[in-house]
């Protein structure tokens, strides 16, 4: 009997403490609407919420930022290597008159001089020689379009003749050569291109 008593007293003791902690849990659960109903929690909250969204904005001005300061660095590097890759535009456009000369002094001497003059021919022929060999180091490039067809980016037509040996639209003679600096035209090649009849 004294055990019935004990295991009596025991279930009314846990029976108690689940009370107890029923109270508990329904009173912090009332304390707990009451502090997240309270003007001084909603104030918290708004506030939170202000400097999440505020923490956004600046992170999303920090990446637009960065997007900028990476696109400045890629036009930078790029400008920089466009300068260096075509730094002797102007250089070349100076000495391309000088090349022209050089040309017509070969291509102009009376036939009647030819034998008289051959030494300094062959003396133009070579100087030549050894200034395309410079020009073509440095990326410079002739553009003598015989028989090639008409290009509008590389050629400017002086004239338009019928020749019925070649197709109308192709370049049939080359007045003046073009020269292009890393593939960039410097100057077209002045062409007499073919037409039809």
């Amino acid at each position: 009997m004294p055990q019935d008593m004990s295991n009596h007293e025991s279930e009314r003791n846990n029976a108690n403490e689940e009370a107890d902690a029923s109270k508990k849990t329904s009173t912090n659960e009332v304390d707990e609407i009451e502090l997240l109903s309270h003007p001084s929690y909603q104030e918290l909250m708004r506030k939170l919420n202000e400097a999440e969204q505020k923490a956004n904005q600046y992170w999303e001005r920090i990446l637009r930022m960065q997007a900028e300061s990476d696109n400045a660095l890629r036009r930078t590097e790029r400008d920089i290597a466009n300068a260096h890759k075509y730094a002797l535009d102007r250089f070349v456009t100076e000495l391309l008159p000088i090349v022209d000369s050089l040309e017509l002094c070969i291509n102009n001497v009376p036939n009647d001089m030819q034998q008289a003059a051959q030494s300094v021919i062959e003396g133009v022929h070579l100087t030549l020689k050894m200034f395309y060999a410079a020009m073509e180091k440095f990326g410079i490039k002739q553009l003598h379009p015989v028989s090639e067809p008409f290009d509008p980016e590389h050629h400017q037509a002086i004239s338009m003749q019928v020749d019925a040996s070649v197709s109308p639209g192709m370049v049939i003679s080359v007045l003046q050569k073009g020269y292009t600096l890393n593939n960039r035209l410097i100057r077209p090649a002045l062409v007499i291109v073919s037409k039809a009849k």
